[in-house]
């Protein structure tokens, strides 16, 4: 599971070094990094994608929103593997996209990690700082243990 978040550096090559923790569930069969929904990239086990893909396969070609969505879950796609020292490559295109330059703030999301900009991840911490809000967003979610 991808818990805590990181900051790590992009070196002049493009390589990303994955935080210790994360790499046992990535080492067996690589992952896949991909474009996020916000100005930031996604980066999925290869199991975790596999599975993405066959739900987004599913999806009518007719409906022009599935048609986007397939854009994006494929046409922004990288698979990568860590190397021995724990790196990934990160493509140019999606480092441009996400305004990766050299500073990364790694986050975990459960079955998956994002990688962003401290700029951008602090907008979205600031947000998850604000407690009212969190309440309204979060109460209509179930969220109570049995």
């Amino acid at each position: 599971m991808f818990l805590g978040q990181f900051y790590h550096n992009i070196d002049d090559k493009g390589r990303l070094t994955v935080p210790v923790r994360y790499r046992e569930d990535l080492v067996p069969y690589g992952a896949y990094v991909m474009q996020g929904f916000e100005r930031n990239l996604v980066v999925l086990p290869s199991e975790r994608y596999i599975e993405l893909s066959q739900r987004v396969n599913q999806m009518s070609m007719t409906d022009s929103t599935a048609r986007l969505l397939r854009r994006l879950v494929f046409s922004t796609a990288n698979r990568v593997e860590l190397d021995k020292t724990g790196r990934i490559l990160l493509p140019q295109f999606l480092r441009e996209f996400a305004g990766l330059v050299s500073g990364t703030v790694i986050v975990g999301m459960g079955s998956y990690f994002e990688i962003w900009t401290p700029d951008s991840w602090n907008v979205q911490n600031d947000e998850l700082m604000d407690a009212q809000s969190n309440l309204d967003r979060f109460s209509e979610l179930n969220l109570s243990f049995t």
